[in-house]
């Protein structure tokens, strides 16, 4: 384990902490990990997300979460009460006091005996907290898209490599339903369908600047800190519902703070596709939007292949000798033997995982990287970020991967970073 996990004193604070109750670290059923070998987590925003990851991570019994952040105040109590009901229901002794609930996230990062951190926060706010995290040297999950802009996602590789965290993208199709992503992109790289020519990814629309009215600011809500490094604008609730909500907020509609359908759900299926074309540490070359319109727009990669925002949802992978389809809860090719037969004994594989979440942990104890680390990540949100910029300018883009820079074009180079709202330009 890295030198920065600190259990000991953790379980000081815990003793402290639970002087009323309790203190569960000494009294969880045996199937537990021991103390010393438990990971010591926070999760930062939780909202519907942020709930789902509290639920997961409250699963694995090598896990303790010991604090939640939250802008929204009933939310990080809503969230502090199911930690500690189920930590209580699980010691059998009544009550538990041992989750810490914070308004600003660099409180949560500064606690004494925190290990790691899973940021579930509006997309806008990835970066600036995982970056702050790294600073903190805590290990990170977070969720994708992973970043807003190409430059910050680079600016963020360099600051988790520099502190030697362990870090996973949720980008959580690499390691489950079922592994048809996996095995998809095995098959593929086996040349089933041989050389690959066209793949299609069916996922939502671009972004459009936002122009909802301003609202009144819920008691209980810190709108500034919500906003974070957007520019300054007034509260309306489809941004940051009130309360408890059960729902995937709107804000990811909209450019000041996420990239829309296209990168909502293009984070998971365009990284399948650059997955299966042996692309994370790169990209494609050029990018040719239509004239008008939300769809169409063609990459094209530097061997030719091209992919093209369209078609079902999913992953369409056109090969020479067949085609496979990929998307959730189903695998299919044409012809369909190519799926129905198994790949050769020692045929080479891609990295399996069956846990995400569970990989991300075993990789913190190892130090190894994960499956989806930041590099994989930043690399699958800039084809998004490519595919959006075609939409924004609707004119043809030459692209760099390697220097991460439009060819001879000032105006799209301009659009890769955007200046934060202090202090949160870190």
């Amino acid at each position: 384990m890295s030198a920065h996990v600190s259990r000991r004193r953790f379980l000081q604070a815990a003793a402290a902490a639970t002087a009323a109750g309790p203190t569960i670290l000494t009294a969880l059923p045996k199937a537990r990990a021991a103390a010393s070998e438990r990971l010591t987590i926070g999760v930062i925003g939780v909202g519907t997300m942020g709930r789902g990851h509290v639920g997961r991570f409250l699963g694995y019994g090598d896990v303790q979460i010991i604090a939640v952040s939250d802008v929204v105040a009933e939310r990080r109590e809503h969230s502090r009460k199911n930690i500690e009901d189920h930590y209580a229901k699980q010691t059998g002794q009544g009550s538990y006091k041992g989750c810490s609930v914070h308004n600003d996230l660099r409180e949560l990062l500064a606690l004494d005996g925190l290990d790691a951190v899973v940021i579930a926060t509006p997309d806008h706010w990835h970066v600036p907290g995982a970056i702050l995290a790294a600073r903190a040297k805590k290990d990170i999950y977070c969720e994708k898209p992973l970043t807003l802009t190409i430059g910050e996602g680079r600016h963020l590789v360099n600051e988790v490599r520099k502190h030697n965290i362990v870090f996973q993208t949720g980008s959580q199709q690499r390691s489950e339903f079922g592994g048809l992503f996996e095995q998809a992109v095995n098959l593929i790289r086996n040349g089933k369908i041989g050389r690959v020519k066209t793949v299609r990814v069916g996922v939502g629309a671009p972004p459009v600047p936002c122009e909802l009215p301003e609202e009144q600011v819920p008691e209980g809500t810190d709108w500034d800190l919500w906003l974070g490094q957007a520019p300054w604008r007034g509260y309306n609730e489809i941004l940051c519902p009130k309360g408890v909500h059960q729902h995937f907020p709107a804000f990811r509609n909209y450019r000041e703070y996420a990239g829309g359908g296209l990168a909502d759900m293009g984070a998971h299926h365009f990284d399948i596709a650059q997955w299966a074309l042996d692309m994370d540490g790169s990209g494609p070359v050029k990018v040719e939007p239509p004239a008008a319109g939300d769809s169409g727009l063609r990459f094209t990669y530097a061997d030719g292949v091209e992919m093209l925002h369209a078609g079902p949802s999913g992953c369409t992978f056109e090969g020479e000798l067949g085609t496979i389809y990929v998307d959730r809860g189903k695998l299919e090719s044409t012809p369909e033997s190519i799926v129905k037969t198994p790949l050769e004994e020692g045929a080479p594989r891609v990295e399996h995982a069956t846990d995400h979440g569970r990989n991300w942990l075993d990789a913190i104890k190892s130090r190894q990287k994960p499956i989806c680390d930041v590099e994989v990540g930043h690399r699958s949100a800039s084809v998004c970020h490519l595919a959006n910029l075609g939409y924004q300018l609707r004119r043809t883009l030459t692209w760099d991967p390697a220097a991460e820079r439009f060819a001879d074009d000032d105006e799209a180079n301009a659009l890769l970073n955007r200046e934060a709202r202090s202090p949160w330009n870190v």
